[in-house]
C-alpha cells in the first residue's frame, strides 16, 4: 500500500459485517484516489487541482439527479443513495485534499485541526452514517478518534513529506517548532543517516502525546457501538497507538525508521481490542 492519509484508516476488514464491507470499500477508494490526486505521482498543480475539481463536479451531479461518468462514483453513488450520506462529507475531503496541492505549512495546533476535521473527521462520519450510530456524541467520539490517526500518520511521515511540492510540506504547527527550537531546514534539508537533535526529539514527543491523549479521548467508541462494528473502531485505535509507541521506540527517529505495523505487533492489537483497558490507558 503506498504511503497516504488513509494507511491507517479502516479498510472493508473481515471485522466488519459482510452487508457492509462494500460500502465501506466504496467510500475509502474514493478517497484513497482523491488523495492520490494531491500527493502521488508528477503531476503539476494544476494538474492535481483539475483532477479534484471533476470530483467536485460528479458531487454536483449526484446532488442535482444527474449522470455520473467516473467509476469511482458509478460504485459510490448507489452507497450514497442507500444510506443517505451526506454529500458535505465528501466535499470536505475534497476541499482538504485541494488545500494539500498549495499548502505546505500550518501556523499552529489549531489550523492543522482545521484541516484534520476536513482531511480526516468525514471517513468516521460516513462509516457511523454507514452503520446508523451518528449520535452526536458518537460524532464528536469519532472526530477524535480520525483527527488523532491523521495527525499519527503526518508524524510517522514527517520525513516523506519533507520531501513533496517545491518547499517540503511539514504538517508540524510552526509555533511548535519554534518553541522547540526546531526549523524549517532541519526537517527539509536533514540527510537520511544523520542523527535527529534533541529539540526535534522533544518536538516529535509533544506532538505524540498530543495525538495519544486525542485518541483515547475518542477510544470509548469502540466499546459502546455493538458487535463487530465496535471491534473494527477497537482495532483501529489499538494499531494508531501502536504506531505512537513504535515512534517512541525510535526515539523520534522518524527519517531513518518510519514506524509501521508489522505482523509481530497484530497479536497486541488484537488483544487490546478484545480487553477493555483500565479508563486511565491501554
Amino acid at each position: 500500500m503506498a504511503v497516504d492519509h488513509y494507511e491507517n484508516f479502516p479498510v472493508a476488514s473481515v471485522l466488519l459485517p459482510a452487508p457492509l464491507r462494500e460500502p465501506v470499500a466504496a467510500i475509502y477508494d474514493f478517497a484513497r484516489s482523491a488523495d492520490d490526486f494531491a500527493d502521488e505521482g508528477d503531476l503539476s498543480p494544476q494538474q492535481r487541482s483539475a483532477l479534484l475539481a471533476a470530483y467536485q463536479s460528479e458531487l454536483d451531479a449526484i446532488e442535482r439527479g444527474n449522470p455520473t461518468q467516473h467509476p469511482v462514483f458509478l460504485r459510490l453513488r448507489p452507497v450514497i443513495a442507500r444510506y443517505d450520506l451526506p454529500l458535505q462529507l465528501f466535499r470536505d475531503l475534497l476541499d482538504a485534499f485541494t488545500q494539500d496541492v498549495s499548502k505546505d505549512r500550518y501556523r499552529d495546533f489549531a489550523e492543522l485541526m482545521d484541516y484534520c476535521r476536513r482531511s480526516a473527521d468525514p471517513v468516521g462520519r460516513l462509516l457511523l452514517h454507514l452503520f446508523g450510530h451518528a449520535t452526536p456524541e458518537n460524532l464528536s467520539r469519532s472526530d477524535a478518534i480520525c483527527s488523532a490517526l491523521q495527525l499519527i500518520n503526518h508524524w510517522q511521515d514527517v520525513g516523506i513529506d519533507a520531501g513533496k511540492g517545491v518547499n517540503g510540506r511539514i504538517y508540524l504547527p510552526q509555533d511548535d517548532m519554534a518553541r522547540f527550537g526546531v526549523g524549517d531546514e532541519d526537517v527539509c534539508r536533514r540527510a537520511v543517516g544523520k542523527p535527529v537533535s534533541a529539540d526535534f526529539r522533544s518536538l516529535l514527543q509533544f506532538q505524540v502525546d498530543r495525538a495519544r491523549d486525542l485518541m483515547l479521548s475518542g477510544a470509548p467508541l469502540g466499546w459502546d457501538l455493538p458487535g463487530r462494528i465496535g471491534l473494527e473502531i477497537r482495532a483501529i485505535v489499538a494499531g494508531g497507538l501502536r504506531i505512537l509507541d513504535k515512534i517512541e521506540a525510535v526515539d523520534g527517529d522518524v527519517f531513518n525508521q518510519r514506524p509501521v505495523l508489522q505482523a509481530l505487533d497484530w497479536p497486541l492489537i488484537v488483544w487490546r481490542s478484545l480487553v477493555r483497558p483500565l479508563e486511565t490507558h491501554w
